[in-house]
C-alpha cells in the first residue's frame, strides 16, 4: 500500500535521450538538445509548483567534452540562449540559480553568462535551481578531499574530527539536503557519475520517456512513485 505523501525537498534529474529522440526523427543529434529545452522549462515550472527547496539538473557532464566538437559548440550556444530566455522567468518565480561543476572549462561567453545569471538571482529566496555543468561526481569528491587537505595543512581543520557531515560541507552543493528522488529519463539504469556522494539513499525513478517528450505529467508519475516508497535509511521501521 502506498505510504502517506512525504515532503520532497530535493529532486535531481538526469536528462537523457535527446540524441536518441533526434535519431528517431531522422534529425541531427544537436536538434534533440533544442527540443529537450521544452522539457527542462516544464520541469523547472513543476519544481516551483511543488515547492521544492532544490532542483538539480544534469545539463552537461565532464565526460560530454569528448563528444563531437560541433555538438559541444551547439550545446554551449544553446546554453547562452536559454539563460537569456529563462532568467526573467526565474526572477518572476523567485528562483535562485546555482552552477556546480568545473565551469572554468567552459568557453568565455557561456561561463560569463552563467555567472551573471547566478549573481542576478542570488537574492531570490525560492527554489534553488542547481545546474550541473561540466560536472562529474568523482571529481566533486576529489575536489572536496583536496580542499580539506589544504585546510588541514593550514591548521584550519582537525582531520581527527572529520566526519561525513563535515566532508559534505566541502562538496559543490554544500548546505543542500541530499536528493530525496533522482529521476532518469530514457530508460537507462545508471547514475553516470552523477551526485555519487549525495545519492547514497536517494530513491531512483527511471522513465522510458526520452527527455524531449518528458512532461509535467511524467514528472508527477515520478512523485507518485516516490510517495509509495518507505524510506528506512538502513534502519528497521
Amino acid at each position: 500500500m502506498p505510504s502517506e505523501q512525504k515532503k520532497i525537498k530535493h529532486i535531481a534529474v538526469i536528462m537523457d535521450g535527446n540524441g536518441r529522440w533526434a535519431k528517431s526523427k531522422g534529425l541531427e543529434r544537436f536538434l534533440g538538445h533544442r527540443h529537450g529545452t521544452r522539457a527542462t522549462v516544464a520541469v523547472v515550472e513543476a519544481g516551483v509548483e511543488l515547492g521544492l527547496e532544490h532542483l538539480t539538473l544534469f545539463v552537461f557532464s565532464s565526460e560530454n567534452w569528448q563528444r563531437p566538437t560541433k555538438e559541444v559548440e551547439y550545446l554551449m550556444n544553446l546554453l547562452v540562449e536559454m539563460i537569456a530566455q529563462e532568467v526573467p522567468k526565474l526572477m518572476e518565480n523567485n528562483v535562485k540559480m546555482c552552477v556546480i561543476g568545473n565551469i572554468n572549462k567552459l568557453p568565455e561567453t557561456p561561463r560569463k553568462k552563467l555567472l551573471e545569471a547566478v549573481e542576478q538571482t542570488s537574492q531570490n529566496s525560492g527554489m534553488q535551481l542547481n545546474l550541473a555543468i561540466s560536472y562529474g561526481g568523482r571529481a566533486e569528491i576529489v575536489d572536496a578531499a583536496r580542499e580539506i587537505a589544504e585546510l588541514a595543512q593550514k591548521g584550519e581543520i582537525n582531520l581527527n574530527a572529520l566526519d561525513e557531515a563535515e566532508f559534505a560541507r566541502h562538496l559543490y552543493l554544500r548546505g543542500a539536503p541530499d536528493p530525496d528522488l533522482i529521476i532518469r529519463t530514457g530508460g537507462e539504469y545508471r547514475l553516470s557519475n552523477y551526485l555519487l556522494w549525495q545519492a547514497a539513499y536517494s530513491e531512483f525513478f527511471v522513465s522510458d520517456v526520452l527527455w524531449p517528450n518528458f512532461t509535467k505529467e511524467d514528472f508527477a508519475k515520478a512523485i507518485e512513485f516516490y510517495n509509495t516508497r518507505q524510506r528506512r535509511f538502513g534502519k528497521v521501521v
